[in-house]
């Protein structure tokens, strides 16, 4: 019986320390579950590169009583303008239809009254200029040769994997600079990256040359003066360090 008390006994100062032990132990680290505490933020990289080629979306837009005599209208002043983009050294290849519509339209007087119905027919295309130094010259001699349309220039690198990696550098170095500024002047110390993300964005400039129907551009007499400018290329990093 004395045995079997001092047995007892044992076992329940045994539980007694278990007991004692457990919140030193969870006070010294963080509990399962529980994140450690990090340190997130943000780097930006940016370079700017000067573009290679552009893109310009030229039209032809016809009117007659019919539908035929627009279409054959249309047609002859297309063949002119890929035959005008081609002479100014435009590849076949970099020219594609970008939207060709047919509607009637009407006409009509101060009453109501409809006077006229004829027909519209729009052939617009998508062109890639590459030599940006006759990209003046294509405009001008595009418009001369029938386009009545003209909706705009936008540029653009054709290769910007080598801007894309500097960028990226720069974003890295950004967000170690900024995490081990906030390490110092919290007074901790900046421990191993948790995550990192990234994400580029490359806006290009863009600028409208239109002209409205009626071809008035046939008056130039000097090429279109464009300025292609240059092209600002961004990367941002995300990354969240521990703390030590």
């Amino acid at each position: 019986m004395q045995q079997k008390k001092g047995l007892l006994i044992i076992a329940l100062a045994l539980m007694a320390a278990l007991a004692a032990c457990a919140p030193a132990a969870a006070g010294g680290s963080p509990a399962a579950g529980e994140a450690s505490p990090q340190i997130s933020v943000v780097g930006v990289g940016q370079v700017y590169v000067t573009p290679d080629f552009a893109t310009i979306n030229v039209g032809v837009r016809s009117q007659a009583d019919s539908v035929a005599e627009a279409l054959e209208q249309n047609n002859a002043q297309s063949n002119a303008i890929k035959d005008t983009l081609m002479a100014q050294g435009v590849d076949e290849q970099d020219i594609q239809t970008a939207s060709f519509n047919v509607y009637p339209q009407s006409d009509y007087d101060f009453q109501g009254i409809i006077t006229r119905t004829y027909f519209s027919v729009e052939n617009n295309v998508f062109v890639t200029v590459r030599d940006l130094g006759q990209l003046g010259a294509t405009l001008d001699a595009v418009a001369k040769s029938g386009a009545n349309n003209i909706y705009g220039i936008s540029f653009d690198v054709q290769d910007k994997s080598e801007a894309q990696s500097i960028t990226r550098e720069l974003a890295v170095a950004s967000a170690r600079k900024q995490a081990q500024e906030l390490a110092e002047a919290a007074g901790v110390q900046l421990g191993e990256i948790v995550s990192i993300s990234t994400y580029s964005s490359y806006p290009m400039p863009y600028y409208d040359y239109g002209m409205g129907l009626g071809g008035g551009a046939a008056s130039y007499t000097e090429a279109v003066p464009i300025a292609s400018g240059q092209m600002q290329i961004t990367s941002e990093v995300n990354m969240v360090f521990t703390i030590k």
